[in-house]
């Protein structure tokens, strides 16, 4: 896994750097750039912020210091936020055991929750090389073969992370270890009621089903809660994830609840299945039943059950996707959403809540 050690990249001159300095949403550019060169060894003024993504979750900034070393900054997003849901210290802290284990993650390289630097906490990790491969595009430059290669690696690496003791990594006391699942259903069915815009009777079907039917907990593991191809960054060269991100919804809880949150996105080589925000509809990429059967081999555990834990996701999902789009259409979002956007967000309800039935064995 890359540094992030890499040549100038920004050529900017020292004028134009110090002007760009003054105009980056979110970063209030001084008091960070000053923090930086205090808290981390080996970094020079000035710095470019450049955005990676943004939107509604935590904002990331490919940050370039005079010398071209680059880096990674993490910050809540702006606006009135729940702290919980984006707690800079907590993700830090996760990242931090993780990368004690085999799991690629980057490299924490310091914490700042003094909120009169930034007007709320931020940290900064190392840059790693490598695609987000959160679209069937991403992936179309890869051979089939180095589809494959990179499908394997995938779930080995989340064998590996549910592998990690909890306790002796530093995050046994993250969350409850057990009852995982049982929580979880009766948060979503809760949320689906407070936000349910129509009568769903497949969805209230798989709430209940699910409810009277909650397997036992096999293993209490580090669950990353959001683990798939668009979470990670992988050396499409090689095949080789270099490094899991994302770790915000990161809890203790049932291994298996990973492994078929991944089911739903899976398509295993067929366009049929594709999902536009995942690539394993394209060839080479193996079908969901062998990566299953190869996480069974190395992690010891007993999936013959997976496929509850595949309807429990999309359950999940659907019930924040109902969420979302009950929050556009009450104007709790600002701008208003164009009507495909609102079709897609109560299309997908539907179509979860069919596919967690058809998981569900109906």
């Amino acid at each position: 896994m890359g540094e992030g050690r890499g040549g100038r990249s920004s050529g900017l001159t020292d004028r134009a750097r110090a002007n760009y300095r003054l105009i980056v949403l979110g970063i209030n550019v001084a008091p960070v750039s000053d923090w930086l060169t205090r808290n981390v060894d080996g970094l020079t003024e000035p710095f470019t912020f450049e955005t990676i993504e943004g939107g509604r979750s935590n904002l990331t900034y490919r940050v370039t210091d005079a010398s071209g070393t680059r880096f990674v900054l993490r910050r809540p997003p702006l606006g009135h936020v729940l702290a919980t849901a984006h707690d800079m210290a907590r993700e830090h802290r996760i990242i931090s055991a993780v990368g004690t284990t085999s799991v690629p993650v980057p490299t924490t390289l310091g914490l700042c929750e003094d909120e009169s630097v930034n007007g709320a906490p931020f940290y900064v990790m190392s840059f790693v090389d490598g695609e987000v491969l959160d679209s069937p595009e991403r992936a179309a430059h890869m051979t089939p073969d180095v589809r494959r290669a990179a499908a394997l690696h995938l779930i080995d690496v989340l064998a590996d992370l549910h592998a990690a003791d909890v306790d002796a990594i530093g995050l046994g006391d993250l969350a409850k270890r057990d009852g995982y699942v049982e929580r979880q259903v009766r948060r979503w069915s809760s949320q689906w009621e407070q936000s349910k815009t129509r009568d769903l009777p497949a969805v209230d079907e798989v709430a209940r089903r699910l409810a009277a039917a909650v397997p036992s907990q096999q293993a209490v593991a580090v669950a990353h809660g959001d683990f798939r191809f668009g979470n990670c960054l992988t050396d499409t060269a090689t095949g080789r994830i270099a490094a899991v991100l994302d770790w915000e919804l990161c809890t203790l809880g049932d291994p298996l609840a990973d492994l078929g949150y991944l089911g739903v996105y899976w398509a295993g080589g067929d366009p049929a299945r594709a999902r536009h925000n995942d690539p394993t509809g394209l060839e080479g990429f193996p079908s969901y039943e062998e990566i299953v059967g190869r996480y069974a081999d190395r992690s010891g555990l007993d999936v013959d059950g997976i496929d509850y834990y595949v309807a429990f996701s999309c359950f999940r999902l659907a019930a924040i996707s109902e969420g979302v789009y009950a929050r556009y259409i009450h104007g709790a979002m600002g701008d208003e959403a164009s009507p495909e956007l609102l079709a897609t967000f109560r299309t997908a309800v539907e179509e979860l809540a069919d596919r967690a039935l058809e998981s569900l064995g109906s």
